[in-house]
């Protein structure tokens, strides 16, 4: 079969979640959110799906690359299955599941 006689299946690429710092606003939006639990050396630890004090907020966390890495969570003050909003060592923020 040639391939321009293929069948073409669409791939859904918008961004599943936004970001926002409240402090100026600044937005990232992403496909994936992970939470990374730090060793007390600052290394890296584990991965979690679920927010957590002491844990960093990643947005689109792939192998040795990401579009934004928060400082860790110093408070959780509200967290709902589709919004988290949270404070860090230096920011709030605001999470969207779009």
């Amino acid at each position: 079969m040639s391939k321009l006689n293929q069948t073409k299946i669409p791939v859904e690429t918008r961004p599943m979640y936004t970001l926002v710092r409240e402090q100026d606003g600044l937005t990232h939006h992403g496909r994936e959110i992970g939470w990374v639990e730090w060793n007390e050396d600052g290394t890296f630890k584990a991965q979690h799906n679920d927010p957590a004090v002491g844990r960093s907020c990643i947005l689109d966390p792939h192998r040795m690359q990401f579009t934004w890495l928060t400082t860790e969570v110093t408070e959780i003050v509200e967290h709902r299955e589709d919004y988290v909003k949270f404070n860090t060592l230096n920011s709030t923020y605001e999470l969207y599941k779009v």
